[in-house]
Formats: C-alpha cells, sequence, structure tokens
C-alpha cells in the first residue's frame, strides 16, 4: 500500500479520536479547549473552525501500524495512538516558549497569541489529556496488563523527553559538545517518543518481549535518522519544502549535527575555530556571517558526514523491522512511513 493510501485510512481515525478526547466538557471552558484546536489545526485566532496544517500524525501512524505488524487490531491502540500524538504537542507547545518562537507550522504560536502563563497551561493541559486518553484503551478491550506496559513505557518516553530537552537547551551556551553528547540528546529529546510509538503499538498487540524490543529499536533509530535529516533541512533546506528560511538553525545559532561535527574537527582545527568564533558573537548574525558558517560546513564536509549518519541509522531501523520475523502489508505499511522520513527533497 503507498504511503498516501495509509494515510487516507488511519488520518481521518486518528483525527476522529483526537477530537474526542480534546472536546470541552463545558462551554465555558470553550477558550482554553480552543487553544488546544488551535494548535492542533482545528481552528483559528478566533477560535472559529478552519483546516490548517496540523503535521504529519507520524508517531500515531507509527504506533497503529506497529500494533498492526505484531499481530493486533489498530482501531484498538487508537486511545494510546493519540496519547503519544499529544505528547508531541505538548512538548512543542513547551519548546516554543523556551525558544522564544513566536511561529509553530507557518502561524503563530499558542504563546504569542494568548501569553506565556496561557502558552504553560495549555501545554500542561495537552499533557494531562495524553494520560487520560490511555483510559480509553479499556473500552476497546486491551486487557489491564498491556494497559499498565503501554502507560509505563508512555511515561519512560515523557521523563527522557524532558531530560534530551534540559541538555538541548544546556547545549546553546556551550561550544566544545561532540558528536556521543549530541546523539545522547537527541536520542531522548526526538528518538525516544518515536520509539514509544512503535513499542507501545507492539504491546498492546503482544507479549513477546524481544519483538517489543525490537519494535522500541526500530523506532528510536528511525527517530535519530529523522532528526539528523532534520538537522541537514535546517541549514541547506529549500523553503518550499521545510516550511522555515534556509539557514534557519544556523541564524539561530542551532548545534545541530553539522555544526558539532565541524566544531570537532581535529584534522581542521583553524575552520573550527573559525565557526566557534561566530557562534561565539553575541550580535546577530547577518548574511555574510551565515554565509562563512555554510562555506566552513561545506569545506569540512558536513553535509555529507550528517547524510551519512542520518542513512546509517536508517538501515539500523530496517534491520531491527526485519528482525523481528513478521511478515506482510503492514510490515510493507511500516517501511513506506519510515522512508517517507527520509525522502524530503533539501
Amino acid at each position: 500500500m503507498t504511503l498516501e493510501r495509509i494515510t487516507a485510512d488511519l488520518l481521518p481515525q486518528i483525527d476522529t479520536e483526537l477530537r474526542e478526547i480534546t472536546r470541552s466538557p463545558h462551554h465555558s471552558l470553550g477558550t482554553y479547549y480552543g487553544m488546544l484546536h488551535y494548535h492542533l489545526g482545528w481552528a483559528d485566532e478566533e477560535l472559529q473552525p478552519i483546516q490548517t496544517p496540523s503535521g504529519k500524525r507520524l508517531r500515531p501512524l507509527l504506533c497503529l501500524l506497529s500494533c498492526q505488524a505484531s499481530g493486533g487490531e489498530p482501531s484498538q491502540a487508537l486511545p494510546a495512538a493519540c496519547a503519544i500524538e499529544l505528547i508531541h504537542n505538548f512538548s512543542l507547545v513547551h519548546d516554543d516558549i523556551q525558544d522564544g518562537s513566536q511561529t509553530r507550522r507557518g502561524r503563530r504560536a499558542v504563546w504569542d497569541i494568548w501569553g506565556l502563563d496561557q502558552g504553560i497551561n495549555a501545554g500542561d493541559g495537552l499533557f494531562a489529556l495524553a494520560h487520560l486518553a490511555l483510559h480509553r484503551l479499556s473500552d476497546r478491550g486491551v486487557p489491564p496488563s498491556r494497559q499498565l506496559a503501554a502507560s509505563a513505557a508512555l511515561d519512560r518516553a515523557c521523563m527522557a523527553l524532558c531530560e534530551g530537552q534540559f541538555f538541548d537547551m544546556t547545549f546553546e551556551d556551550l561550544l566544545d559538545v561532540d558528536l556521543d553528547q549530541y546523539i545522547w540528546m537527541i536520542r531522548r529529546k526526538t528518538a525516544a517518543l518515536l520509539a514509544a510509538a512503535t513499542e507501545i503499538g507492539a504491546i498492546l498487540a503482544t507479549d513477546d518481549a524481544p519483538g517489543i524490543e525490537r519494535f522500541y529499536r526500530f523506532g528510536e533509530h528511525l527517530g535519530l535518522a529523522f532528526q539528523i535529516q532534520d538537522d541537514v533541512l535546517g541549514t541547506w533546506g529549500n523553503e518550499q519544502v521545510t516550511g522555515k528560511s534556509a539557514a534557519s538553525d544556523i541564524r539561530d545559532r542551532k548545534k545541530t549535527l553539522p555544526v558539532v561535527y565541524a566544531l570537532n574537527q581535529s584534522d581542521n582545527r583553524q575552520a573550527a575555530r573559525q565557526l566557534s568564533n561566530v557562534y561565539a558573537r553575541q550580535a546577530p548574525l547577518d548574511e555574510a556571517a551565515i554565509q562563512s558558517v555554510l562555506d566552513i560546513l561545506h569545506d569540512v564536509g558536513a553535509r555529507q558526514q550528517a547524510e551519512e549518519m542520518a542513512l546509517n541509522y536508517y538501515h539500523l531501523a530496517l534491520q531491527n523491522l526485519e528482525d523481528t520475523g513478521l511478515d506482510g502489508a503492514a510490515q510493507s505499511n511500516l517501511r513506506a512511513v519510515a522512508s517517507s522520513l527520509l525522502g524530503r527533497q533539501a
């Protein structure tokens, strides 16, 4: 089945479940839940219904497909898939606040419209609703033992996400971040939730512990590949494809993998020193400074290195999927979603 067919079948089910989970319980709370709906792409700034780009729903898709590939019924996993999506969106709302980012998916961020305090509270609400969503698994006939295992997996991912965010913010003020530290950070900030999506999908379908572990590793390696590819696009990407201006990560002085790689070039200390000097400036980076960084990254082969690392993690993900020993259309569907992540053109 093509990716278009997969999403056409599953995305409406995910959307329906998400809307039910985030439905306002009382008209007096319309504005609060309206903020959540705004962030999820269902409302405009006046909280009127609208349909805007709301993300790829990648994590819930992976959850449902992993459940199916493990022999389960995807509809049973819908509450958990939506819980994972809500945790992802909680992290985005708070991430925008912590980064001071005024836009998200081409629109004003929640906090930029309703203020910091309400923005924090909106993110907290998404976090709480995610955990409440897991209780809906009972209504789908999921055994209590699997519900408990899924809840523990989600909590572990939430904690890892917070740990990764801590190090990501810490790295903003450091120039001596090495590649191992960077991979450690994205393994938590990005890969942990993707790993939880595939792990929980398998948990809800089977009690086969080795198989569940392989699905976890599939999601984790896919998450690492996804983040590194995103780093490449954030430096050299086409704005029409990525939704953000070219070299935006350099303008924001982000310690992405290409930059971390260049800063640790022992064979080209001059390039590393030049890059360190640019990133140490207090003034905003002008176009000349950005071009200087791009030239340094080119000279040390940072793009090639990053793309090779992303590809290696992608192949590790597919190997873990193959190691499950499961066959059939569901596993092919997982491969289709995985390949779509690395198939975006810069």
